[in-house]
């Protein structure tokens, strides 16, 4: 199983996702995501064989105790790339408010499944969503000017939950489904 720990957002918000993407449509080379599966992951797992499942579950469970954070609003916005604007491989909108808690539980779910042997991020931790991933660097410069130029607010909800979720790749691109959702504290 192919898993990740996600913050999703609620597909209502899959709308305003589509109309940003739409404003890269002439970027040759960038590949956009499925909006309506819009997330935040907070922690990538890999390749996870499934009689681990049971203990992680428990182990997201106890991290999610251990960030200690309530039901919170996340207002979505603003453009950036990773790693850089001069190199572009992915374009994704952050967090203009509510970055402070997904970073707790980013900070919990991170030492819990290190402590079991998964490996640690190598980098810092970025709230982010995913809106393209850049192929080649036909439409960089028209990429470049929108990061620029463009501040977009997305749109505001409240995460109520973190998730474990199964990504299942396919020719049309990755197919994601929830394997346990884990309720933050109220």
């Amino acid at each position: 199983m192919r898993l990740f720990v996600s913050v999703d957002l609620p597909d209502e918000m899959a709308s305003a996702v589509a109309d940003l993407q739409a404003e890269f449509a002439d970027a040759s080379g960038l590949n956009v995501t499925d909006p309506e599966q819009a997330h935040v992951t907070l922690k990538f797992l890999g390749d996870v064989d499934e009689d681990r499942v049971p203990a992680l579950e428990r182990e997201l469970a106890a991290a999610v105790d251990d960030a200690g954070v309530d039901p919170f609003t996340v207002r979505y916005g603003g453009l950036g790339v990773f790693p850089s604007l001069e190199y572009i491989s992915v374009v994704w909108f952050g967090v203009e408010e509510g970055g402070e808690r997904l970073t707790r539980l980013h900070e919990a779910v991170e030492e819990r499944t290190t402590a079991m042997g998964f490996d640690p991020e190598d980098h810092d931790f970025t709230p982010h969503v995913t809106l393209a991933r850049m192929e080649h660097a036909g439409g960089k410069d028209l990429v470049q000017d929108l990061v620029r130029e463009r501040d977009p607010t997305v749109g505001e909800t409240t995460v109520e939950e973190i998730r474990l979720t199964e990504s299942t790749l396919t020719d049309d691109g990755p197919v994601y489904s929830t394997v346990a959702s884990f309720p933050l504290a109220e």
